[in-house]
């Protein structure tokens, strides 16, 4: 029965994998399409934001027969639970990633430096998703403090970027609808790091039993 549970437990973390490489997948060619102004790559994001959500509800139906069919002991009722919530999350970053692939549809050519931060921006958040899953992975519960920690970059370059586009409108208005939608895609990439960082504090609470943002222990 054990090595039946075990089996299974390796099969959701192929699955939490694909699933991360997805949403990865989805944030790199939404800001593709800011960056190279490749309208083509539009529906492939939205096509895959539409596999994130089935990923999705494959992993909560894996889930499911995890907890009804097997017997897991405390530790592996943290594991599964957490992996609920992960997906929910990884659900999330492919919608957000989707929404800055409509956001490109009507925008205008970019100028250099805006590309160059948003791409920046863009690749700190990927990172925090990719490092967050493997943490979990893993039981890397170093990995996932670390990108609890590094939330506070991402929101750091969001805060920079959001001064610098509340200047250009003041001083171009011409071109404030640009600079608006500019400023949505870099809320949308520092709510993917926030995402990311939900991820990481499963890992923590799958590991420990202690959920960084209501310290609440659980026993087992």
């Amino acid at each position: 029965m054990r090595n039946k549970f075990d089996e299974q437990l390796a099969k959701l973390h192929d699955e939490l994998s694909e699933m991360g490489q997805m949403c990865e997948e989805a944030i790199s060619d939404a800001v593709r399409i800011f960056a190279e102004n490749d309208k083509s790559l539009i529906e492939k994001t939205l096509m895959t934001d539409s596999e994130i959500d089935r990923k999705e509800r494959q992993i909560e139906s894996l889930c499911m027969e995890l907890l009804m069919r097997q017997q897991p002991v405390a530790r592996d009722l943290r594991e599964i639970s957490s992996a609920l919530k992960m997906i929910s999350d990884m659900e999330r970053i492919g919608d957000q990633a989707a929404d800055i692939a409509e956001i490109t549809r009507h925008m205008t050519a970019v100028t250099d430096k805006c590309k160059d931060h948003v791409q920046k921006m863009a690749a700190e958040a990927i990172s925090m998703v990719k490092d967050s899953v493997t943490s979990f992975i893993n039981k890397d519960l170093e990995l996932a403090w670390r990108v609890m920690a590094y939330d506070d970059v991402v929101d750091e370059w969001f805060d920079k970027m959001r001064e610098e586009l509340i200047n250009a409108v003041k001083t171009d208005s011409e071109e404030s609808s640009y600079y608006i939608d500019l400023l949505m895609i870099c809320k949308y990439l520092e709510r993917i790091g926030d995402h990311a960082t939900n991820i990481a504090e499963w890992v923590e609470y799958s590991i420990t039993g202690v959920h960084s943002k209501d310290g609440q222990k659980q026993q087992g």
